[in-house]
Parts: C-alpha cells; sequence; structure tokens
C-alpha cells in the first residue's frame, strides 16, 4: 500500500467495520453508556459467540473500548462521534427511500 493510500485506507476500514446490522445495533445500544457483554447479546438478539466476533471487530476498529472488572467485560464506545456518522447515515438512507417511493408514485 502506498503511503498516500494510507489516511484512505483507515477512513476505508472504520466504515467497514460499521457495515454490518448488528453492529450498528450494538451502538445503538451503547449510546447511552457501557453495557456488560452479558447484557449486550440478549439485548440485540444474537448468539453470545456472534456477538463478540461483532465486538471484537469494534474494538480492533478502535469504535469501542473495553473494561474488565473480574470475570465481567464492559464494552462503551471510544468516540461519541461515531453517532453522528450514524445518525448521518440514517437521514442519508431515510432520503433515499423517501425519493424512491416518490419516483414510483
Amino acid at each position: 500500500m502506498e503511503m498516500e493510500d494510507f489516511p484512505h485506507r483507515l477512513v476505508a476500514d472504520y466504515f467497514a467495520a460499521l457495515s454490518h446490522p448488528i453492529r450498528v445495533k450494538i451502538l445503538e445500544l451503547l449510546r447511552d453508556g457501557e453495557c456488560c457483554v452479558c447484557e449486550i447479546f440478549p439485548a440485540i438478539g444474537a448468539e453470545q459467540s456472534n456477538t463478540s466476533r461483532h465486538l471484537a471487530v469494534l474494538r480492533r476498529a478502535g469504535i469501542l473500548k473495553e473494561r474488565r472488572e473480574g470475570v465481567k467485560v464492559f464494552y462503551a464506545v471510544a468516540d461519541k462521534k461515531v453517532f453522528g456518522i450514524i445518525d448521518a447515515a440514517k437521514r442519508i438512507s431515510g432520503q433515499q427511500i423517501l425519493a424512491r417511493a416518490e419516483a414510483l408514485r
């Protein structure tokens, strides 16, 4: 990879980490603060192993941070600005849905 491509790769990797519905659900759950992994998987309706894989992707991307307390692992959003990205994506996709509906009329 060329050095001038490095910043673009970082941005692409960040967006790739956000590119799964379960990961977005996890982030929405953590919008109000940290949660134990034991609370996350039942809240999003996914298996523990599957949830753990998604949490690892978000953690590796620097989107989540973890804290251990005994045997419990707590996750929190590393930078709340990620919610600006999620909210912007929701607005854009909502506008696209409306535009498509208008086109079909």
